[in-house]
């Protein structure tokens, strides 16, 4: 099935979706319209900035944004991102998936720039990404 819209969601908007619609818009360019957005925005993670720009994206004017901003109409396909965290409800038609997997950020812990980095699948070998 393919889609017109695709909308990424998780709590903070701060780096799984961010990265989603990132690499979303570089894959289908302006064929699908790519949205991320978040039940609890609070800052685009500048980690996730720095790990997108290493595989060419652009994500320095990305802002993180509140799901009541989307027009649920104007979504086909909403992908989940949230795993441990709980993930918002979308109202809407749209169809959903879940790609569960825990949070990149990583607040609670004590690590170097190169294990954030690496957290948020800098290499493509990252746990998380």
């Amino acid at each position: 099935m393919e889609y017109d819209s695709i909308l990424f969601l998780c709590v903070a908007n701060s780096a799984r979706s961010q990265m989603a619609e990132g690499l979303a818009r570089m894959r289908f360019g302006d064929a699908v319209r790519v949205q991320s957005a978040g039940s609890a925005p609070s800052r685009v993670n500048p980690y996730a900035v720095r790990a997108l720009d290493e595989v060419g994206i652009d994500a320095a004017n990305h802002a993180s944004k509140h799901v009541d901003t989307v027009d649920p109409a104007s979504v086909d396909l909403v992908i989940t991102l949230c795993a441990e965290e709980e993930c918002l409800l979308f109202l809407g038609d749209a169809q959903r998936m879940s790609w569960a997997m825990p949070d990149p950020d990583r607040k609670r812990e004590e690590l170097t720039d190169e294990e954030r980095l690496h957290a948020l699948g800098r290499d493509g070998r990252g746990t998380h990404g």
